[in-house]
């Protein structure tokens, strides 16, 4: 008997020992609610019903501001930016960042246009087109209500695009993002739909050397002449970062935007060949390719991802949280 005693007051030892040598308890990630700090929401927007923010709106087709609730302006940049076909949770996700986006640029930026919030000029901010809004597009927006997404209590950078082909890119790669790289972007792998346009998956489109100088002189670069041009320094997407035109280095973003978005689709480039009159460029992918790919949302959805999940895929340490309801 005062053996088996002796073994089990030795065990009871051991156990307090091991007990106060264990490794602490890991801190809360970073979407516990413990450590959400919720930001504020600007104080030049007014407040309605449930504490939902006001917007006045630059209405770009009609020229005129309109005031109207931020959700309502929310359906409409859905419905702007996305098909009102697609899967629900595809649609919630871009309501979530579309709801970050404007609170963002309100809280940061000014509106080209007096008086306004922000506008429905898709070079300033959204693109919107409440002409498309369905059952669909409410009902993601309805459900998502007064969700943002944010990091370190502020407003991300919510941004998006089209199709990733294959890997997204981070902001100063795909944007020439000028601040220092947001914490929560990151470079990850895209599942993009098979389903997208096949004139975004692969395009070609070929430009005249008079449209390259064009943009180049828009871009303030001081090339009047070339005879090469080249890809040059790529990013970790695989993206160009700089094309060189004989022996210049020239931003591949920037040039995108000045030389046309919708004609240069992105930077995820695979071949340029100029034949002393024209320059043919040969890529995959729509957009500048931070932040969410569109289609590749489309193919989470369908594959049963959450709106959440899908956020939080191709971001990184993000809380999503309620500011109204």
């Amino acid at each position: 008997m005062r053996a088996k005693i002796k073994v089990f007051l030795l065990f009871l030892a051991f156990m307090i020992i091991a007990t106060s040598c264990a490794a602490p308890s890991k801190k809360p990630s970073p979407n516990t609610k413990q450590q959400v700090s919720l930001p504020k929401i600007p104080t030049k927007i007014s407040r309605g019903a449930n504490k939902e923010p006001i917007l006045k709106i630059y209405i770009a087709q009609t020229g005129k501001i309109e005031t109207m609730p931020l959700e309502q302006y929310v359906m409409g940049t859905v419905a702007g930016e996305i098909k009102n076909d697609w899967p629900i949770e595809a649609l919630k996700a871009q309501a979530i960042l579309a709801r970050s986006y404007v609170l963002n640029f309100v809280d940061t930026r000014k509106s080209k246009y007096d008086d306004a919030d922000i506008s429905t000029d898709f070079e300033e901010a959204q693109a919107w087109n409440p002409a498309n809004i369905n059952s669909n597009i409410k009902r993601a927006v309805n459900e998502t209500r007064g969700l943002v997404a944010v990091y370190d209590g502020k407003y991300i950078d919510a941004w998006f695009h089209s199709y990733a082909a294959g890997r997204t890119a981070l902001a100063k790669e795909g944007l020439n993002y000028k601040k220092p790289e947001p914490p929560y972007i990151e470079s990850v792998k895209s599942n993009d739909s098979k389903d997208a346009p096949a004139n975004i998956r692969h395009w070609t489109y070929t430009f005249t050397k008079q449209e390259v100088l064009n943009a180049l002189n828009k871009m303030g670069v001081n090339i009047n002449d070339f005879s090469t041009v080249k890809i040059g320094t790529k990013g970790i997407s695989g993206r160009t970062i700089y094309l060189n035109f004989d022996k210049i280095p020239v931003n591949a973003p920037d040039f995108r935007i000045a030389i046309g978005s919708e004609k240069m689709k992105s930077t995820m480039l695979d071949n340029v060949s100029f034949d002393g009159n024209n320059l043919t460029i040969k890529g995959r992918g729509f957009g500048h390719g931070v932040g969410m790919s569109q289609w590749g949302a489309y193919q989470m959805a369908k594959d049963g991802a959450k709106a959440n999940d899908i956020i939080m895929h191709y971001f990184k340490n993000l809380n999503i949280v309620k500011l109204w309801k």
